[in-house]
């Protein structure tokens, strides 16, 4: 039946097949999932050493920033996810529409931030890629091009 801003009235019981189903649930899983990715590949690769040199750097054409920055926007959609994930888990308990509206304008706010990050994200790191020496690279060219890949589909997700 009729609900407030997408959901049902409030107080049914929870649904967890139908919750999953959800676009907005399937949306947000994918998004961190992609978050993870890209904080994974550089927390994992993205920093390497010469051989004469232990002192790591980061091979976005040794600019810490973009390392610091994929890192932090990685990490902040994916606890974002987690939060939002909690919001879409308990909004249809929620019965007063006020509060169901902040929410849903709260979500729609982030995700448009985040969007925009997301693709300030993919800029950068392509640009400090393309800068980025050959020789500089001993391993970690393929997560640098995932974290890449998964800023770029960041953009659409969220």
């Amino acid at each position: 039946g009729g609900g407030a801003y997408g959901a049902a009235k409030a107080g049914g019981s929870f649904d967890l097949v139908r919750f999953v189903q959800q676009p907005q649930v399937l949306a947000r899983i994918v998004s961190a999932v992609f978050a993870l990715i890209v904080f994974a590949c550089l927390v994992g690769d993205g920093y390497s050493s010469l051989p004469e040199d232990p002192h790591l750097f980061c091979i976005f054409n040794h600019n810490e920033d973009a390392c610091r920055y994929g890192i932090g926007i990685g990490v902040l959609a994916f606890l974002a996810c987690i939060f939002f994930f909690m919001v879409d888990v308990y909004f249809p308990q929620i019965s007063n529409t006020t509060d169901r509206k902040y929410l849903v304008l709260a979500d729609l706010g982030f995700s448009g931030l985040w969007t925009f990050l997301w693709f300030i994200g993919f800029c950068f790191l392509t640009n400090q890629w393309s800068w980025t020496r050959p020789g500089d690279v001993y391993i970690g060219a393929d997560s640098a091009r995932a974290a890449i890949t998964f800023s770029f589909f960041s953009i659409f997700s969220w």
